[in-house]
Parts: structure tokens; C-alpha cells; sequence
């Protein structure tokens, strides 16, 4: 069992993914994305009405409902019509901490065998990667191999080795480097130093 997300982890996670609404698509591979950081290109019908049915309408339910499974240019193409629905702040904590987390948490472990012996913070850190990216440790590009660096931070968590972990999280930034996708660049770099302050 992993700790409960640490103050350190929660504030970078809440920094980076900030309020998502409907209307703003995020770019890169994103889907449409509302409260803090949950994205509706990965979640099913099921998981959406679970963690959302309490916070949103029917209609509304219904109206994101149409974009579950769409990512990349397909989403953007949908965000501009979804600009009347608003996702409050205490909604979206709400779903984060209640439901976001804990799924986050069981991909981090399933990722990341050993990761519950990691200090709070280090595993945190590796909650944020795993809630932004997912858990996937299989390449879909093997020219470049997206996911070299998931893979080499799950032989380090097994070791502990907590430095290689921060580094391999630096190394990932090299798939947004020069792309205008600078928020992804500081969010690496701050899980890496979240990582190094347990050193």
C-alpha cells in the first residue's frame, strides 16, 4: 500500500494540471480534459459516470459523454462545443481526491513493483508521472522509444535507487523538448527534485 499522497506531491500535481474545462483542449495526445487532469480520451463510460455523476448534470454526463475515447486532433475538434459546460474547483478536487487518486495509486504500483518503499514524497512524484502519462511500459514509437524511461525507472524503483529515478525522469523530457510544450518540461523536473529531496 502506498502512502497517502504527500502535501509536496499534491501541490505539484495541482500546480501542472491546474482546472481543466471541456472547451480547452490541452494538445499533444490529450483528450478532453476537465478537473484536475482527468481525461476523457482514457476513461471509460463506466469509470466517467462513477467518479463525475454526482458533480455534473445528466445532460451535461451525456454531452462529455460523446467525447470518451477521442484524443489528439479529433478531441480539439470537439472542445469548441463543450465551452457551456464549467467544471467547479471544489467539484473537481473533490473527484480528484476521492477518486483520481487511489485509481493513480494502483497504476503506480502495478508500474512500478516496490514503489510502496519509496519515501512519501518519491512515490508521489512517481503518482504525478503515472497520472499524467499512464502506466503503459511498451514503446508505440520504437524509433524514438517513448517509454525507455518508464521501463528504466521501474528497474530503479525495484532497486530503490532514488537518484536514477530522478534522473530518468529529466532524461524523458528529450519527447517535448522543442515542441512548445514547456509545462510537461517543468513537471519532469519537478518530480525529479521531488524525488531528490529524499535523498
Amino acid at each position: 500500500m502506498l502512502a497517502p499522497l504527500s502535501d509536496k506531491a499534491r501541490d505539484l500535481i495541482f500546480k501542472f494540471e491546474d482546472l481543466d474545462q471541456p472547451g480547452q483542449w490541452p494538445g499533444g495526445e490529450s483528450g478532453i480534459t476537465i478537473g484536475i487532469g482527468y481525461d476523457l480520451g482514457f476513461a471509460t463510460s463506466e469509470q466517467f459516470k462513477a467518479d463525475w455523476s454526482d458533480c455534473l448534470s445528466a445532460g451535461d454526463c451525456e454531452t462529455l459523454g460523446g467525447v470518451l475515447g477521442l484524443t489528439g486532433q479529433k478531441a480539439k475538434a470537439r472542445a469548441d462545443g463543450l465551452k457551456a459546460i464549467q467544471i467547479k474547483r471544489a467539484d473537481a478536487e473533490k473527484v480528484f481526491q476521492q477518486r483520481s487518486v487511489p485509481a493513480a495509486q494502483k497504476q503506480t504500483e502495478a508500474a512500478f513493483p516496490g514503489v510502496d518503499k519509496l519515501p512519501p514524497d518519491a512515490q508521489g512524484a512517481l503518482v504525478s508521472l503515472i497520472y499524467n502519462r499512464g502506466p503503459r511500459m511498451t514503446d508505440r514509437d520504437p524509433q524514438i522509444q517513448d517509454r525507455r524511461e518508464m521501463r528504466a525507472i521501474r528497474d530503479a524503483v525495484t532497486a530503490g535507487d532514488l537518484k536514477t529515478i530522478a534522473a530518468q525522469l529529466r532524461s524523458m523530457k528529450r519527447l517535448w523538448e522543442g515542441k512548445g510544450m514547456g509545462g510537461l518540461l517543468k513537471r519532469r523536473d519537478a518530480e525529479a527534485d521531488l524525488v531528490e529531496s529524499c535523498l
